[in-house]
C-alpha cells in the first residue's frame, strides 16, 4: 500500500480596516482549523489590525502589502508565497463551524478534476436563512446574472437541509472559497482588474473552460455577516457589479451568442440604471452608467483576455441556466431555485 500523506491546507484571510472582524471571528477558525496553517494578508489597513494580531495572535501568520490591492491582486501576490496543496480564501467576517474543513477536502482529493469547492453559506444574522453571498452554490444565467440554490436576488431561503447534497455549480463563493493551489495558479489566479466583485465566477468559469468541476458540498457550512466592507446598496458596489459583470461576459462568451448575450445585458442594465434613477438613488443609476464606461474605455485590455479565452478549447459548463432569471424572478415571479424549471440547467 503506498502512503499519501495528508494535505496541507492553508486558511487566508484577506483583511483591510477589520481588525472587529478578525477579533469576533478568528477564535473560531483558530479553534476548528487545528493543525493547518493559517494567514492574515493586510492589504495595507489603516486601524490597528496588525498590532491586534501580533498582540493577541503571535502564532498566525501576516502578509503584509504596502498598498491596498483589492480582493483580487491582494490574493494574487500573496498566494504565491504560501506553499499548501490547498487554500481556503476565508473572508474575515465569517464564523466557522467544528468539522467544515473535512468533508470538503475529502471530497477534493477524492477526484483530482475538482478545482474549488464551496461550503453551504448561510446568514450570521439570521442562522436558519442562507446568506446572499454564495448560499446553497453559485450558478449563471444566460445573460450572466448570477445567482444561488438558495438565493435570486435578494430573496433568501430558509435553511430545511434542501441542500445537504453534493452538487456541481458554476461557481464557488470567494467569501469562502477551497481552492486547489496549482489550479489556482495555473489559471493565472483572480482578475486584477476586477479589483473586487464577480472574481470569483470569472475564475470558476476559467477552470471550467480547462476542464475542472466546481462543486457545492452542503456537508460544511459556515455563517456570513456580509456586506463586511461595503454595505449593500452603495454606488462604488453597483459600480464594481455592474463592470465586472459586463467584462466578465466580454472576457468569456462563446462566439456563438457573443453580441447577442451582450446587446440584451446592455439593454437590462440601462433598465436597472433608469429604475434607480426614477426611485431615487441617482448614485447608483450613475454608477451603472460609468461602469459600462469604464469597460468601453479599458476595451483594448478585454479585447486581449478574451482572446487568451478563445484559445481554448470549448468546455461544458455546469451550473449555467440556459433562461433569463430577470425573467424568472421578475416577470414570471419565481422566488426560489426549485421553482425554476431544472430541465433549463446544463
Amino acid at each position: 500500500m503506498v502512503y499519501k500523506p495528508a494535505p496541507t491546507i492553508a486558511i487566508v484571510i484577506l483583511n483591510w480596516n477589520g481588525q472587529k472582524f478578525l477579533a469576533q471571528f478568528l477564535p473560531s477558525v483558530i479553534a476548528h482549523s487545528a493543525g493547518h496553517f493559517i494567514y492574515v494578508v493586510d492589504n495595507h489597513s489603516t486601524d490597528t489590525s496588525i498590532l491586534f494580531l501580533q498582540e493577541n495572535y503571535p502564532a498566525i501568520n501576516i502578509i503584509q502589502h504596502h498598498q491596498n490591492l483589492g480582493f483580487c491582486k491582494g490574493y494574487n501576490v500573496a498566494l504565491p508565497q504560501i506553499k499548501a496543496d490547498y487554500y481556503v480564501l476565508l473572508n474575515s467576517d465569517i464564523e466557522v463551524t467544528p468539522g467544515w474543513l473535512d468533508p470538503i477536502i475529502a471530497l477534493m482529493e477524492s477526484d483530482a478534476t475538482i478545482a474549488a469547492c464551496q461550503p453551504k453559506i448561510k446568514s450570521y444574522q439570521h442562522r436558519n436563512y442562507f446568506e446572499y453571498a454564495g448560499a446553497g452554490g453559485g450558478l449563471l444565467d444566460r445573460l450572466g446574472y448570477p445567482f444561488c440554490r438558495g438565493r435570486l436576488f435578494d430573496s433568501l431561503e430558509k435553511d430545511d437541509g434542501q441542500y445537504n447534497d453534493i452538487f456541481p455549480v458554476f461557481w464557488a463563493t470567494g467569501a469562502c472559497m477551497f481552492v486547489r493551489a496549482a489550479a489556482y495558479q495555473q489559471s493565472g489566479g483572480l482578475e486584477p482588474a476586477f479589483f473586487a466583485h464577480m472574481e470569483e465566477i470569472d475564475l470558476c468559469w476559467r477552470l471550467q473552460k480547462s476542464g475542472y468541476q466546481i462543486l457545492y458540498c452542503g456537508q460544511s457550512e459556515v455563517y456570513h455577516v456580509g456586506g463586511g466592507t461595503l454595505p449593500a446598496s452603495n454606488p462604488r458596489k453597483t459600480y464594481l457589479n455592474f463592470r465586472n459583470g459586463l467584462a466578465l461576459l466580454y472576457k468569456n462568451l462563446p462566439a456563438q451568442n457573443f453580441y447577442f448575450t451582450l446587446f440584451n445585458r446592455l439593454l437590462l442594465d440601462w433598465i436597472a440604471s433608469l429604475k434607480f434613477l426614477i426611485s431615487g438613488q441617482p448614485a447608483d443609476g450613475w454608477a451603472v452608467i460609468k461602469a459600462h464606461y469604464a469597460v468601453w474605455q479599458n476595451r483594448s485590455y478585454w479585447q486581449l483576455k478574451r482572446k487568451e479565452q478563445l484559445t481554448q478549447k470549448p468546455s461544458h459548463l455546469t451550473g449555467w441556466f440556459k433562461g433569463s432569471i430577470v425573467w424568472e424572478y421578475f416577470i414570471r415571479r419565481k422566488k426560489t431555485y426549485r421553482e425554476l424549471d431544472l430541465n433549463q440547467f446544463n
